[in-house]
């Protein structure tokens, strides 16, 4: 969908809002959000994200504080605090989470545990796989969002959750987006809520519409429609980051049919559209402009109901498309397009439609003393890659068209003996495919788990788990070839790539107790250690003998077979390929906790994570630097006005391994100041100021430094009807 429409909707849809609001204010309405009642504004279970659901651990719904894995959940209370203008600013609380992107892209990788792109980490919207990627000098496998869209984030880290999907070696990232619940307390029939923010530091308009009503208990539809509008920030030294800017028009639709009890028929339909020009991920690349169209479409039918324990059955189809058309701008210094004849308006499209379904039952039953939830089901996700290249060829030639196909069908058995005991033992069997060109490769595998949990008292849990994983390559990294614009050395491809193979073990702590110094207060922590060895990591690595290539862009290689060594053939190089590497061993600690006490609230995450080529000793460039942060919160005005401020302290990233182009990086601290203020019945404001020292920083793994201090506010008016 082009831009217009989008806008067109966007605009009828805060028309909507205006007439509606009218009706609504001569009825009975009731608090804003998630702020759904007065007399709890003091609960502190709003506060503890670890009590929320989780359900990509093993696909049964539990608290996250009972998931005997490394499970989190950012709750969307957490969300409207921060006011983020990307996931990344969300993603540093989660514990063995962090984030890699360029800040001139709104696109984001997620990095669980060291681990990164070609689907090592299952990112899925609303049950849908995002699977885009397109070579260059970021993350090679990234997903666009935005997070005014987001109701709620659903995250296990490791191979535990391969249950979730093929490749997941590195965990499983679920975004859920916004629905009915989100705006409407269980007794409201419609309304709608209207935010818009401003900010500074290139924070310019944020604008969203939702709206909602419920038919009875036989239906319910939902809509949200927002329109973002970023310009370029200023660092922390107060520079000028060009090309930071951005524009989005999103719209997102849902719909819930209930025809009979237990029965459920959901559809969803979210597009994105963004708009952002920059010179690549360092901004001294060539120029272009982007239009990225990003459309996820889910159509899902469950049937669950207590008096028919031995069936839990869900079904979901999806459908994603992203597609990033560039259009060129302008050349770099080095005039490296303009040599090869390319012209402004000339255009690069990478396009990715991936097809996919998720089918499974879960039959609870007792024998003798033991109680089960066996779950047996399957998945299979198709990825189309369609590369069209008029603007030099490299887009083509590093990211290539192909085909690639991933099935797989898995049991599970949860066993839960008394109070004391549980034990979750899986299985699961995955399948691909890849073809492109005159290349083809193929695999199977079967990858098991095993989980032990004992609590010896209330409120205290140990656990134990080996879990496998396995994923197989990426179009990328088997057919990618080409020559690299400058300097110019070849990039072979790999059709004999083998599967990446994750063996992990995993122990950890849970601790879940209430009333500890006062009546009424909660804590909930979890403190998780793990190893994952992985056979055949996929690294690219030089191959080949040294021969040298042009110093000046423009003359041909082939000049060098004459005259190497000599002017202007004076720059070693070595081919590149994908290759596996004998094996890649990752191990850390990962510590969540959060204490609340009605009056306020204290939240604690942290991440230790070492990672390294098992032969050669070298640190995994992929691997984060340590982190801890902390946000502390306090209530007042019974519970209406809430000020908090998180900090992060970020250690340094040094020592990396030779060769590579990424560069350290400092350690650095960071202070945020949050404040919620509940108005009324019908009105919230969010204050916050990110950054408030004005730190130049530049995060690990990112080229361009992140920005300096920036201040938001945001208003959102609900009206409501019963």
């Amino acid at each position: 969908m082009s831009p217009a429409p989008l806008r067109v909707a966007l605009a009828l849809g805060t028309s909507l809002l205006a007439l509606d609001a009218a009706q609504a204010q001569a009825t009975n309405t009731r608090p804003i959000g998630t702020q759904r009642d007065v007399a709890r504004r003091n609960a502190p279970v709003e506060e503890v994200s670890l009590d929320t659901l989780s359900v990509t651990a093993t696909k049964t719904e539990r608290a996250a504080i009972d998931a005997l894995s490394g499970s989190s959940v950012v709750t969307r209370e957490a969300i409207d605090r921060l006011q983020p203008s990307r996931l990344s600013e969300v993603l540093r609380d989660v514990p063995g989470v962090t984030t890699q992107g360029s800040q001139s892209d709104p696109a984001q990788a997620i990095n669980i545990r060291g681990l990164q792109d070609f689907g090592r980490v299952n990112v899925l919207i609303d049950g849908a796989r995002q699977d885009f990627q397109t070579s260059g000098h970021s993350a090679n496998g990234v997903f666009y969002l935005d997070p005014e869209l987001v109701g709620g984030v659903d995250i296990t880290r490791g191979p535990s959750a391969t249950i979730y999907g093929s490749g997941a070696i590195g965990g499983v990232v679920a975004f859920r987006t916004r629905s009915i619940d989100d705006i409407l307390a269980p007794d409201e029939r419609a309304g709608i809520v209207q935010t818009q923010g401003f900010g500074s530091n290139g924070q310019r308009f944020l604008n969203s519409t939702a709206i909602g009503a419920r038919i009875g208990t036989a239906a319910d539809v939902f809509g949200q429609f927002v329109f973002r509008n970023n310009g370029p920030y200023q660092d922390g030294l107060g520079r000028r980051i060009a090309d930071t800017g951005n524009e989005l028009s999103a719209g997102l639709a849902k719909i819930n049919l209930r025809p009979a009890d237990g029965h459920e028929i959901s559809g969803t339909a979210l597009l994105q559209r963004f708009d952002f020009t920059n010179s690549g991920t360092t901004n001294r690349g060539a120029r272009f402009a982007n239009a990225v169209q990003t459309d996820t479409y889910t159509l899902g039918y469950r049937f669950a109901r207590p008096d028919v324990p031995l069936l839990d059955v869900s079904i979901r189809g999806y459908s994603t498309t992203t597609q990033n058309d560039l259009t060129f701008l302008q050349d770099s210094q080095r005039g490296t397009y303009g040599t090869l004849g390319v012209r402004a308006g000339n255009r690069i499209t990478y396009d990715l439609e991936t097809l996919g379904f998720d089918v499974h039952n879960t039959a609870r039953f007792d024998t003798w003393a033991l109680a089960h939830a066996l779950t047996i089901g399957g998945d299979y996700v198709g990825n189309r890659v369609r590369t069209t290249d008029k603007a030099g060829g490299f887009g083509a030639a590093f990211t290539p068209s192909g085909e690639r196909s991933l099935a797989g069908a898995f049991v599970q058995d949860e066993i839960r003996y008394s109070t004391w005991l549980r034990v979750v033992g899986a299985l699961r069997y995955d399948h691909y495919d890849l073809s492109g060109g005159a290349y083809r490769s193929s695999g199977d595998r079967l990858s098991p788990k095993i989980t032990v949990g004992v609590s010896p008292f209330p409120g205290f849990e140990v656990y134990g788990t080996y879990a496998e994983g396995y994923r197989a390559p990426s179009i990328t990294e088997t057919l990618m070839q080409g020559i690299h614009p400058f300097p110019a050395f070849s990039i072979r491809p790999n059709p004999a790539l083998r599967p990446e193979t994750a063996h992990t073990v995993e122990g950890g702590v849970n601790l879940k107790y209430n009333d500890v110094l006062k009546p009424g207060d909660v804590f909930r922590a979890k403190l998780n250690v793990f190893q994952n060895t992985v056979d055949d990591f996929i690294g690219i690595q030089p191959v080949g003998s040294t021969y040298f290539v042009p110093a000046v862009v423009g003359i041909p290689a082939s000049v060098c077979a004459r005259i190497p060594g000599r002017f202007p053939c004076v720059i070693p190089q070595r081919d590149v390929q994908y290759l596996n590497i004998a094996r890649a061993e990752l191990d850390g600690v990962e510590l969540e906790g959060a204490y609340d006490w009605g009056g306020g609230f204290v939240t604690v995450a942290a991440t230790h994570t070492d990672g390294r080529n098992r032969a050669t000793r070298e640190t995994l460039i992929s691997v984060p630097p340590n982190r801890v942060s902390a946000t502390i919160g306090l209530r007042f005005l019974n519970g209406n006005l809430t000020l908090a401020s998180r900090l992060t302290f970020v250690e340094a990233r040094t020592g990396l391994p030779s060769g590579v182009t990424l560069s350290p990086t400092k350690a650095y601290g960071l202070v945020d100041l949050m404040a919620t203020y509940v108005v009324n019945d019908h009105v919230k404001a969010d204050f916050v100021l990110q950054n408030a020292l004005d730190k130049r920083y530049t995060q690990y793994l990112n080229a361009l430094p992140s920005p300096g201090l920036t201040a938001k506010a945001a208003i959102s008016i609900k009206f409501a009807t019963h």
